[in-house]
């Protein structure tokens, strides 16, 4: 089945998201996110509410990333019906862990997006840990 509009355009909106994060643009980041964005994020602090804190949270992972940071999506997957619309997939990310060792992380991710003013506009995004991949690695669970 093909994609609806809508949904391609999610597609689009969540990809450039993803590729403005590898590359920390943190204006790219923010463009397409409302002023009362919600965040359910994997590392400190586990909620964050608005668009600063938003950005605090993302230069956390700026700052522990190596650039270009990898954040690359797979399986993602949009259903987009009237004004709402919502993605989830997998996200491969790294940056530093415990000790400043490298992280590797495979990320659930959820985005919910509302259509403001004619514009997709993402107004929740939930990140949760699926697994530590170097732990997965070394059998430790």
């Amino acid at each position: 089945m093909l994609p609806n509009s809508d949904e391609a355009l999610v597609r689009e909106r969540i990809e450039q998201w993803a590729k403005s994060v590898r590359v920390k643009d943190m204006k790219g980041v923010v463009s397409h996110h409302s002023a009362d964005i919600r965040l359910f994020n994997v590392p400190e602090p586990p909620q964050s509410r608005g668009i600063d804190a938003y950005r605090d949270a993302l230069q956390l992972y700026f700052d522990n990333a190596p650039t270009p940071a990898p954040y690359d999506l797979d399986e993602l997957e949009i259903t987009a019906r009237g004004v709402i619309a919502f993605a989830h997939g997998l996200l491969h990310c790294s940056g530093s862990g415990l000790h400043d060792e490298p992280a590797h992380l495979l990320v659930r991710l959820t985005v919910c997006l509302e259509k403001r003013n004619g514009e997709w506009t993402v107004v929740h995004e939930h990140h949760s840990e699926a697994a530590a991949l170097d732990r997965q690695k070394k059998g430790d669970r």
